[in-house]
């Protein structure tokens, strides 16, 4: 996936691969939107009647959040919207994962594939969103190339989306396999990487592969997942870092969008508007969560680190296996 994402809280950039969108609507074009909710008591009970402020820049709805109060109690007023995200789903044609690579594989790569690519066509939100993902790769790259570097180094990179990270792991001389669940993200990729071995014949060419996490296969000396769990829910998110630990020796990356009372209320407030892609929206995960995850897969954690930017929030963490 669009390596997504990315997570961007109350944008619809896209899913959340990347994740990237918090749960966030697309609106029509206008500027200067605001609604002003607030929660209040009633009789015991809890009556939204305000609490933030939703503003539209360039068609894209966020929220700037009035008190902490009013996120709490609207926390607990908000309905599970569990029941309109699997109704979307099968509105755009099948499971969630199906409706992921549909997304990706139409109006959400053009997106995505301008935000990660260095056009000038994108609004404000989607800026911001590529500059918190190219902090990521860059994180990210600052893990691996410790020690003896990366030449000749095999690692794996689960959800490649256009390649961000990928060509930059080539250019260091890894031996990259790359997948995505969207065909058309790894077209874009390998395109991209072309342009780039053209001028750097001696470069190993990277093995780009349409597919999703559950079809990774071989063994790898790094196996790396950015902004890709949050297309899981945590039930299966367990199953799929296991997964993803099996295909690594020496080393795992993940990165996801960490699950805090704050973020969880703002994607919930998302998911109250309705959108045509909330069938691929965010799913937040608690560190300690894919932690334990790691460990219970015979791993441990050596390293954190954490991006933030206005609507970018990606978690990073380097495991090796535990009795290294």
């Amino acid at each position: 996936m669009a390596s997504s994402v990315a997570s961007s809280l109350g944008c619809q950039c896209g899913a959340l691969g990347s994740s990237r969108a918090l749960g966030g609507a697309q609106l029509p074009q206008q500027q200067n939107v605001s609604r002003r909710v607030a929660v209040t008591k009633r009789g015991g009970g809890l009556s939204v009647r305000a609490v933030s402020l939703p503003f539209v820049e360039d068609g894209n709805l966020g929220f700037a959040v009035a008190s902490g109060g009013a996120i709490a109690a609207l926390a607990i007023a908000l309905a599970d919207p569990q029941k309109r995200r699997e109704k979307d789903a099968q509105a755009a044609g099948g499971n969630e994962m199906d409706s992921v690579r549909n997304y990706f594989n139409t109006q959400g790569f053009e997106r995505w594939r301008k935000i990660y690519g260095e056009t000038d066509d994108v609004n404000s939100v989607q800026l911001d969103i590529r500059v918190g993902h190219a902090q990521t790769v860059e994180k990210t790259l600052a893990f691996l190339k410790g020690g003896d570097g990366l030449k000749g180094v095999t690692v794996c990179d689960a959800g490649c989306g256009t390649g961000s990270l990928t060509i930059p792991l080539c250019e260091e001389g890894a031996v990259v396999s790359a997948s995505d669940i969207s065909s058309s993200m790894v077209e874009e990729a390998g395109r991209r990487a072309a342009v780039v071995l053209d001028k750097n014949p001696q470069l190993t060419k990277p093995d780009f592969q349409a597919q999703d996490l559950e079809s990774i296969t071989g063994k790898y000396h790094t196996v790396v997942c950015l902004d890709v769990l949050i297309h899981y829910p945590q039930e299966k998110a367990g199953g799929m870092i296991a997964h993803l630990a099996s295909r690594a020796d020496k080393r795992l990356v993940l990165s996801f969008a960490p699950k805090t009372p704050y973020y969880s209320v703002l994607k919930r407030i998302g998911e109250l508007f309705p959108g045509p892609s909330k069938a691929t929206r965010a799913y937040l995960h608690a560190e300690e969560d894919v932690e334990k995850a790691l460990n219970e897969a015979g791993w441990k954690v050596t390293k954190r680190d954490m991006t933030a930017t206005k609507f970018y929030f990606s978690r990073l963490l380097e495991a090796v296996p535990a009795n290294s």
